[in-house]
């Protein structure tokens, strides 16, 4: 038997089941608790971007689902994000000039 204790999708139980493989899960109700496997979830599909796991396309899809779901935990709309994302670019700029700190004199 093999512990995972991560926050998985949806249909995962049916589709493991039927596999042959059927799986323990519990909901979790806590947004505390949801909102840290969110986070972990979001590290770990990082991780696997990093190390070209899968399709860069794949990664960032479900990177931004993850996203999506903190979103609505938080109660944070889509206009609240994108308002925040303009004001920080306009503030700071943005990333395309694609420049590296490399130290501070």
């Amino acid at each position: 038997m093999r512990i995972f204790k991560k926050l998985i999708r949806d249909n995962m139980p049916d589709i493991m089941a039927k596999k042959g493989t059927p799986i323990h899960t519990r909901v979790l109700e806590d947004d505390g608790k949801f909102i840290a496997a969110l986070e972990n979830k979001l590290l770990e599909e990082v991780q696997e971007l990093r190390n070209k796991e899968n399709p860069a396309l794949v990664q960032i899809a479900y990177m931004e689902e993850i996203l999506e779901a903190l979103t609505k935990v938080y109660g944070i709309s889509v206009e609240d994000i994108t308002a925040e994302r303009k004001r920080k670019k306009e503030e700071r700029g943005g990333f395309e000039k694609r420049l590296f700190l490399e130290d501070e004199q």
